[in-house]
């Protein structure tokens, strides 16, 4: 296993088996925001920070460099890593732009504007009205240059040509998405969580549906998907978003989908939800069952899919902090 986790004040890297893993905590003074990794090349990862950039590490964690400076925002809001090309590694950031590497994070260049799209005028991310981000990066697993991005908040927009050019948002998508997901077997399926609820599409994000029964809580932050069985997904959620994120305040839960089984919430399962905690940041593994999930408490592991989960052992903080990113490669 290989984690790397934007969580607890700093960015986290775990390595080795998941019961007894090699921890490193590093960029402790750096804001860690999000984080991806190459999971045929697992000792390679990107940490985006919200003020101080974008950073590289090579071995496993250990050590973190700067890249990108001087080209990429100094707030870096989400991350990933080309499932076709690992050389190709994209960065969103605020304001909204997503910036492009061709060479594993060495150089950078800035895709075409996404604000030149008809309904940028109308984004706005409420903490900051003055300002918006990409919040999330999609690549279609089916197709690598087919992305999609996700604008906190105002529209989900995607790209045919790997972010040279962009289409606006389809009438029927949410608007506020937070985190999205895709499967090698379902080719056209996408998973989204966002503050406006959650919802489905079986044509590549030209329609959605919006499948909630039994879900009660319908601010949503993450989504993932079991990696051998593309009917189950897991989300979490919260009333709204002081319930989701804030550490006074938090109440927040897992919910699991299986085919179009209603939602289940699940509760006493060893991932800590409900009052007193913080949305989960979900990432799936490679094995069947296998989900990894970080909040305010600590970095969970599940091989059944959310029916039980097993605390990692990672040092963690007194003070609890809202989690904010998470890779798996293994």
């Amino acid at each position: 296993m290989q984690l790397y986790a934007a969580a607890d004040g700093a960015v986290l890297s775990a390595s080795g088996p998941p019961d007894s893993p090699t921890v490193r905590r590093r960029l402790e003074d750096r804001t860690p925001e999000c984080v991806a990794a190459d999971s045929r090349a697992p000792a390679r990862a990107f940490c985006g920070t919200f003020d101080r950039g974008l950073f590289r590490t090579t071995d496993g964690g250990e050590t973190w460099h700067s890249v990108g400076r001087n080209t990429v925002s100094e707030s870096v809001t989400s991350l990933a890593v080309s499932p076709d090309d690992p050389a190709v590694v994209y960065a969103g950031t605020e304001p909204s732009a997503v910036f492009r590497s061709r060479d594993g994070g060495e150089t950078w260049t800035e895709l075409p504007p996404l604000t030149g799209l008809p309904s940028a005028s109308t984004w706005a991310f409420p903490p900051r009205p003055h300002t918006h981000h990409a919040r999330w990066i999609e690549i279609d697993p089916c197709d690598p240059q087919r992305l999609f991005v996700a604008i906190e908040a105002g529209a989900l927009v995607t790209s045919p040509d790997g972010g040279e050019s962009w289409v606006d948002r389809v009438p029927s998508s949410k608007r506020d998405v937070h985190s999205m997901a895709m499967h090698p077997a379902r080719p056209g399926r996408i998973w989204v969580a966002a503050g406006d609820g959650y919802a489905e599409s079986d044509d590549g994000g030209e329609t959605w549906t919006t499948p909630t029964d039994g879900l009660q809580h319908n601010y949503c932050w993450s989504v993932a998907v079991d990696p051998s069985d593309p009917e189950s997904v897991l989300v979490t959620s919260a009333h709204g978003p002081r319930r989701a994120h804030s550490t006074n305040s938090a109440e927040a839960y897992l919910y699991r989908r299986r085919g179009s089984e209603p939602w289940t919430r699940l509760d006493d399962t060893g991932l800590p939800t409900g009052e007193g905690a913080t949305r989960a940041v979900l990432a799936t593994g490679d094995s069947g069952g296998e989900c990894y999930a970080a909040n305010d408490h600590g970095i969970f592991r599940t091989t059944d899919f959310g029916d039980s989960w097993t605390q990692l052992d990672v040092p963690w903080r007194e003070s609890r902090q809202t989690a904010s990113g998470l890779a798996v490669a293994e």
